[in-house]
């Protein structure tokens, strides 16, 4: 079995049921959710998000939102300017040029405002089931580092890196099997090399476990 496919029977074996932490309901949701989650934990974003969707329940209303008012629904969530504005134009994109509904295509999710790769790849696996790339957070850049996967810092060149390596099948869970494990094991700060079920494929292992 080749390198890659091991980490990945052992990641699914470690983390059978590995999705997005982010609770929503659709494509719109997650799509909302990930634009907040930007430097900032998903546990903040899921305390702001039932009462947010319960008065914006369609792009629709997203997009006739006051800026001043949703700012300050979401502000608990960091840059939350930014992020209004981001939601506001995306829903307004959404209704104009797609018909109320959030596109499931990657080139489409693309064009909405405050959308790059990262977010367009978590809405299309987790709202339609659809894997089209491999979305890169800091968890997964720091343990794909870590286990020799890419040396790059760039997302989008990291996510070319694993996609080159990681079947196509495995695209859709790949990410969420990755960030469970940054928040488990392979911590940021003092990560668990001991208890890590990869410590024997990882470079890195070494290390923090003080050269053994």
């Amino acid at each position: 079995m080749a390198p890659i496919e091991r980490i990945i029977a052992i990641l699914r074996k470690a983390y059978p049921r590995s999705r997005t932490a982010l609770r929503h309901e659709g494509p719109l949701q997650i799509l909302v959710a990930t634009i907040l989650s930007a430097q900032c934990t998903d546990e903040r974003v899921n305390r702001i998000t039932p009462a947010l969707f319960r008065k914006y329940p369609t792009a629709a209303h997203f997009a006739r939102a006051r800026r001043a008012a949703l700012e300050r629904e979401i502000r608990p969530t960091g840059f939350f300017r930014n992020k209004a504005r981001h939601i506001i134009g995306a829903a307004r994109a959404i209704v104009d040029r797609f018909g109320g509904e959030v596109p499931d295509r990657m080139e489409d999710l693309l064009s909405l405002p405050g959308v790059a790769r990262k977010t367009a790849n978590i809405v299309l696996s987790s709202g339609f089931g659809k894997a089209e790339g491999i979305a890169v957070d800091t968890h997964v850049r720091r343990v794909s580092q870590r286990l020799g996967l890419s040396g790059h810092e760039d997302p989008e060149k990291i996510e070319r890196d694993l996609l080159a390596i990681v079947p196509r099948r495995d695209w859709l869970d790949f990410n969420y099997m990755l960030v469970n494990h940054g928040r488990a094991v392979c911590r940021a700060r003092n990560p668990r090399c001991a208890d890590c079920p990869l410590r024997r494929l990882c470079p890195s292992a070494p290390r923090f476990m003080g050269g053994r």
